[in-house]
């Protein structure tokens, strides 16, 4: 290889790394979304009669960008009373909002859940506990300096189990809402951006 080529693949390279470093800069990362708290009073076995059966909840919508605020069009959140969702039960929209850098909002929410399969699920509270499933949608625009993005569609969900107090077995730790295309996606770009080097290591 001529010493006419080698800069040439070495300059190439450069710029190639130092876009890279620059969309990688500007490239924002999606929020992360919790389900906090989870409560219907009437799978509570505690109180006598339970009676209430208002389902509460609370999410908690973490901006991890440290110069990127984020603008949410309204906020969809879908309840279920079984993991493969066949049974839908009710859901809750919160309005709009803009979130700063590196903050986090928290969000409660609450509706009639009468829908709900009471016997089934409270013949699998009395027995342990029962599954739910909750599911996120909104679209999301991110404020880069003076000006914003395109709408990203965010959709994410989560299995919920509840206790037989009608509340998260788990609830200090909070229930992660996530989505398995998200996670593939990254997967593949990862993999794109190593075998790129990889060639231009190599070949160049």
């Amino acid at each position: 290889m001529t010493d006419c080529c080698k800069k040439c693949c070495s300059f190439i390279f450069t710029l190639g790394l130092a876009a890279l470093f620059m969309w990688l800069s500007l490239r924002p990362s999606k929020p992360k979304c919790l389900l906090q708290q989870f409560y219907i009073p009437a799978l509570n076995k505690t109180l006598n009669p339970p009676g209430n059966t208002t389902l509460f909840f609370q999410l908690r919508l973490e901006n991890t960008n440290k110069d990127k605020g984020v603008y949410y069009d309204p906020v969809n959140v879908t309840f279920f009373d079984s993991p493969n969702k066949t049974h839908f039960i009710g859901n809750f929209t919160i309005p709009n909002f803009y979130q700063g850098h590196k903050k986090k909002a928290t969000k409660n929410g609450s509706f009639n859940a009468r829908g709900l399969d009471w016997e089934a699920v409270s013949l699998a509270v009395s027995n342990g506990s029962a599954v739910f499933r909750v599911d996120m949608a909104t679209s999301v625009r991110y404020k880069i300096m003076a000006w914003q993005t395109k709408r990203h569609r965010i959709l994410v969900g989560a299995n919920v189990i509840i206790s037989n107090q009608g509340t998260l077995v788990n609830p200090k730790k909070g229930i992660k809402l996530s989505s398995n295309a998200e996670m593939i996606g990254s997967s593949v770009g990862n993999i794109i951006g190593i075998l790129s080097l990889f060639y231009l290591l190599n070949f160049c």
